[in-house]
């Protein structure tokens, strides 16, 4: 590597974008750093198998472009020289090689956007930013959309982004003349279900995996560094896609918000890693399942389809104009004052609830969990059981592969916690166990009783269900969408009500225990 370059072009770990305007063509002049540093490990505990995924897929990439005749510098965690933040790094390469002009492209988080705009306030040299031209908005373009507007409907973006982008619509009318075909998408996996064997890798990170190791980081969640199944390349992750559109999009909307004991995957895609380190696109991703389906309407239909555009032309480009309209201020939200500790199971999974020790061991063996299991699961009793915010984010963050603040904190804080007060969700997501029930074969062989709401043996989520209404009921009862709810409690004889609180208070006293 030689000893002197005019421009420093800085990539993160989530910035692994190959098709970016900035390797368009190959200039000598430049080199480019890709840096594994403590600041980025430490900030949370990470699942072991997210760590090792990002560092992995960082490596890749630094390889990628140095064949393709890039300068390329990748400074892993252990270098003798290594300053462990990327200003510091930056300074120090800025000195070392007579770096003349600094460029990076816009983070996704507003934590290291703030870290580069004030580091860049102090160069004295040229600096520039851009687009990491991936998504499909801009990062203001949904609070342009929604500046005449009330409210910030999901539903009434998606739709403008469909006609916007030609997705899924005819002269402006959705395809199928049905915007949104969510109600189709709501069943529960017969007991008759066979399983698809997901495609799994088997990427050797035990390299990577002895450097965090080495550096003592706090991880959470299991590993085994010689069989990664995670996509940790472009060429991965377009397998993976391939793999969805011709196996799992045939029955992805109507089975997107099952659960079962015997599948941690279902029919979802597990793409989420890839789209949000950039090694594939939303645009391409929608594209093949859109392609796919025109090419299979015999045995596709337009459900299974929809529903995943709207994951992520819908919900995907929505959470991240949200989070860039409402940071910082949205990470101390806290509408409900919750304040409880997050059970000591959640690290481990060892409670008695089927449901939970389900959707939580497989998050520690996986790192994974389909949006209903976070929602509905984890995030329902959390909410319920009156946990701050900020341990939940704390978990969410961590645990899951995908998980970058832009899309963790609007899901948890926002959707899943109603921390938010109703940016996002329009009521709080509650349920009782008979959703779960519906929706899953958890309950079947539980310790608890799912018909049961005050027995020593009832299911928790049914007397926290009714006590968190109770609880809140100056700051919900006049929400509409929660009438029948009330009306029902109100409805329940004295005696009912009275039991149903004392159990909850028997639960709330013995999170840890359950």
């Amino acid at each position: 590597m030689k000893q002197s370059y005019k421009t420093l072009r800085l990539i993160l770990g989530d910035q692994l974008n190959i098709q970016h305007s900035w390797f368009s063509k190959k200039d000598p002049s430049i080199l480019y750093v890709i840096m594994e540093v403590a600041s980025e490990t430490d900030y949370v505990w990470h699942h072991i198998q997210k760590a090792c995924a990002f560092f992995a897929a960082m490596e890749n990439f630094a390889e990628t472009l140095n064949k393709d005749g890039f300068s390329v510098l990748h400074i892993r965690l252990d270098d003798e020289h290594n300053q462990q933040s990327f200003s510091d790094n930056i300074l120090q390469l800025i000195k070392k090689f007579n770096i003349k002009e600094f460029q990076y492209q816009l983070p996704d988080e507003y934590r290291l956007d703030q870290e580069l705009k004030n580091f860049c306030s102090i160069l004295e040299i040229k600096w520039s930013v851009i687009d990491t031209e991936h998504f499909y908005t801009t990062r203001n373009e949904l609070s342009e959309f929604f500046a005449n507007k009330k409210g910030l409907l999901m539903e009434t973006f998606y739709r403008a982004m469909r006609v916007k982008h030609h997705i899924l619509t005819h002269d402006n009318d959705p395809e199928g003349n049905k915007w949104n075909f969510d109600a189709e998408n709501r069943k529960k996996l017969p007991a008759t279900h066979k399983p698809i064997n997901p495609l799994l890798f088997d990427n050797d990170v035990r390299p990577h995996h002895n450097r965090l190791i080495n550096a003592n980081v706090k991880t959470i969640g299991n590993i085994n560094p010689q069989y990664l199944q995670w996509p940790i390349n472009r060429d991965q992750s377009l397998i993976l896609l391939k793999f969805f559109c011709e196996n799992c999009l045939p029955l992805f909307g109507t089975f997107q918000d099952a659960m079962h004991t015997n599948e941690w995957s279902i029919y979802h895609s597990r793409l989420s890693f890839s789209l949000n380190t950039k090694m594939i696109s939303p645009a391409e991703v929608v594209n093949a399942a859109i392609q796919h389906w025109e090419g299979n309407k015999k045995s596709i239909q337009i459900n299974q389809v929809e529903g995943f555009v709207r994951q992520i032309l819908g919900w995907r480009e929505y959470m991240r104009g949200v989070y860039w309209m409402e940071m910082p201020e949205f990470e101390q939200l806290n509408f409900f004052d919750h304040r409880e500790k997050l059970p000591d199971w959640y690290w481990t999974g060892k409670t008695e609830m089927n449901c939970l020790k389900h959707s939580i061991e497989q998050s520690l063996n996986f790192a994974y969990a389909h949006h209903i299991q976070r929602l509905m699961i984890t995030g329902n009793f959390a909410l319920l059981a009156g946990i701050n915010p900020d341990e939940v984010d704390f978990w969410y963050l961590g645990i899951y592969i995908d998980a970058i603040q832009w899309v963790e904190i609007t899901n948890t804080r926002g959707m899943s916690q109603y921390a938010d007060g109703g940016i996002i969700g329009s009521k709080p997501y509650t349920a009782s166990a008979n959703y779960i029930h519906k929706m899953s074969n958890y309950c079947d062989n539980c310790k608890y009783d799912r018909k049961d709401k005050i027995g020593d043996n009832s299911c928790p989520f049914n007397s926290l269900y009714w006590n968190f209404h109770d609880r809140h009921r100056e700051k919900l009862q006049h929400n509409q969408r929660l009438s029948m709810v009330y009306r029902t409690w109100d409805k329940m004889p004295a005696d009912t009500k009275a039991n149903t609180l004392l159990r909850a208070k028997y639960v709330l006293e013995n999170l840890n225990k359950l």
